[in-house]
């Protein structure tokens, strides 16, 4: 079953407007509905923004209140409740094998995907991208737009920048 809502997903839903758009014909719930019998596990009113790349979705999970930007390419995450997810976010789970210098990198495959847990009350900026040397991102943290995270985020910590670096906590 899930295969068949993955084509209708990529078929239709994920071209249907944007959530801010026609927000009164309530044509986010159909990409709702539709996404969230893809996904391995999907709390309660969660929004998925246009064009938004889940993958497969079994390698997905995702609390409640928390929302996909447009056009993001997610797999292999936990998504904690109340997350707040920019325009164009990227997570990538694996990276190419490189260790062995006789052979071409070309020929070396990939590593095991790594799986992502991001806590709850997290906002990720737009254009953020979010290696797979990055396994935890924590409660209340705060990624800038334009980030490029590749450790892990300690709770209610903002990091910004290429590598993202501690700024200040949200305590501060």
């Amino acid at each position: 079953m899930r295969n068949f809502f993955g084509v209708i997903y990529y078929l239709f839903a994920r071209h249907l407007p944007h959530y801010t758009m026609f927000y009164s014909l309530g044509l986010y719930k159909i990409r709702y509905f539709v996404a969230s019998r893809m996904l391995k596990k999907c709390g309660l009113r969660n929004k998925f923004g246009q064009r938004a790349l889940i993958g497969s979705g079994e390698n997905i999970s995702i609390g409640n209140d928390s929302s996909i930007g447009k056009d993001c390419v997610i797999n292999y995450v936990n998504i904690g409740s109340n997350v707040m997810m920019g325009d164009r976010v990227i997570f990538y789970a694996s990276n190419h094998k490189f260790d062995n210098l006789k052979i071409p990198m070309t020929k070396q495959g990939m590593e095991k995907p790594r799986m992502l847990n991001i806590d709850d009350d997290v906002w990720l900026g737009a254009f953020s991208i979010i290696l797979p040397s990055c396994h935890y991102i924590g409660q209340g943290a705060i990624i800038g737009a334009g980030s490029v995270v590749t450790k892990d985020v300690p709770p209610y910590a903002i990091v910004g920048g290429n590598p993202a670096k501690i700024l200040k906590y949200r305590n501060e």
